[in-house]
């Protein structure tokens, strides 16, 4: 695990910070800050591995936080301001996020550190199954995931996020053909690089499309869609 903090002066960037370390399985929030000067005495007794950081704040910027350790941990600055990224790789930052951050975003610079890190991944090592559930090693948890609860997954490059019924989806730190070797093929099915359905959750599709509760959009790729189309032969009421 990645400890790490996040400083930033703003509220609602803070509560997105924190929101994006939390639902990312190989990072470990330590502590939030608004204040720098708080940050700055914490890490004086906290060591970590890395540091979120905005530049533009009250008291003391970013980029002087970062130059005032002597050891500083990896830094990723997240700024609405384009231009300090030159300055911020001049004190070697791994990555240099511009307001509004989307998650995708965040995870790329994040896998940044942890390549640099060389953190042996302890969140998704293994996976064990049988013809009804599987089990998945989850950072400090083993989940079961039952078969008949997933409704699809959803691959985020190195990451996948398997979405469940009436359930918070899990994140998972494999690849999308680890995980579909262990599905069984009678159930699920890979209808996009990106996406596996359970073929049982299927209740509407058009315009090539799988749509699920009216507002997810699946879409079916020519690479599978002869394989698709196979499926709904057998199950086609003419």
């Amino acid at each position: 695990m990645i400890r790490c903090i996040t400083i930033d002066d703003e509220p609602h960037a803070l509560r997105q910070m924190v929101d994006y370390v939390n639902k990312t399985p190989f990072l470990e929030l330590a502590e939030k800050f608004e204040n720098p000067l708080l940050a700055l005495s914490y890490l004086q007794e906290n060591p970590v591995d890395l540091i979120f950081i905005d530049i533009n704040m009250p008291d003391l910027n970013g980029m002087d936080f970062v130059k005032s350790l002597q050891n500083p941990p990896k830094v990723i600055f997240t700024t609405a301001y384009s231009e300090y990224a030159v300055e911020g790789f001049k004190v070697n930052a791994v990555d240099y996020l511009l307001k509004p951050i989307s998650y995708n975003d965040f995870l790329k610079a994040a896998t940044k550190v942890q390549e640099r890190l060389n953190v042996s991944n302890e969140t998704v090592e293994d996976i064990q199954s049988n013809d009804d559930f599987l089990f998945i090693k989850s950072e400090y948890k083993i989940l079961r995931i039952n078969f008949s609860d997933i409704r699809y997954v959803e691959s985020m490059q190195e990451y996948l996020r398997i979405h469940l019924e009436n359930e918070t989806p899990i994140m998972a730190l494999m690849s999308m053909k680890k995980l579909e070797s262990f599905l069984p093929i009678t159930q699920f099915m890979r209808v996009h690089r990106s996406y596996i359905v359970n073929l049982s959750k299927i209740t509407r599709i058009e315009r090539n499309r799988i749509v699920f509760d009216n507002k997810v959009y699946i879409p079916i790729s020519d690479q599978y869609k002869d394989q698709f189309q196979e499926f709904l032969n057998k199950n086609f009421l003419v």
